[in-house]
């Protein structure tokens, strides 16, 4: 799928209907600028918006994603090729949705790393210099694992799905 060629099809179905930018977006709920970045090709319709913008343009999906009117034979081809390609763009690989999760685990636990850093640190003012190491270091590694798996445990969780119970048959 090119984002330019669709966005140039949206654009002059567009003005054959005799639509503005703006116009077209009010139909499909969306702003003006959102209808321009499509017809630039920095963005794509979301999923949900395509059958609502081809009936607004009078064509297809399969049309709206090849960027040209197909006749029948040439549909049933693009249609497949779209479908693929469309599945292809919209997954997310595991390495993306695992740095998504982590971050999102880091964002959603900074309190429980602030106060793990509050507590090492008020730990080791009220211990002596000579004791300092000797008590900080397994501390510090104990937090740092019990944090690393946790967060681990729920990236996985979410990446790989939640493990569903055991149901009584």
């Amino acid at each position: 799928m090119d984002q330019a060629k669709v966005g140039k099809f949206i654009a002059r179905l567009r003005k054959e209907q005799g639509l503005t930018q703006e116009a077209l977006g009010r139909k499909l709920g969306v702003t003006n600028k959102t209808v321009s970045r499509w017809e630039n090709g920095n963005y794509m319709p979301d999923i949900e918006l395509l059958v609502p913008l081809g009936e607004a343009l009078g064509v297809s999906v399969n049309e709206l994603l090849s960027a040209e009117r197909l006749n029948d034979e040439q549909f049933r081809k693009q249609a497949d090729e779209n479908l693929i390609a469309a599945v292809r763009e919209s997954c997310f690989s595991v390495k993306e949705r695992t740095g998504f999760f982590k971050k999102k685990w880091l964002r959603d636990n900074i309190w429980l790393i602030v106060v793990s850093i509050l507590v090492g640190t008020t730990v080791s003012v009220k211990l002596s210099f000579d004791q300092l190491w000797v008590l900080i270091s397994p501390f510090w590694l104990a937090v740092f694992c019990w944090l690393r798996n946790r967060m681990m445990a729920y990236v996985e969780g979410k990446v790989y799905g939640e493990p569903k119970p055991p149901t009584d048959s």
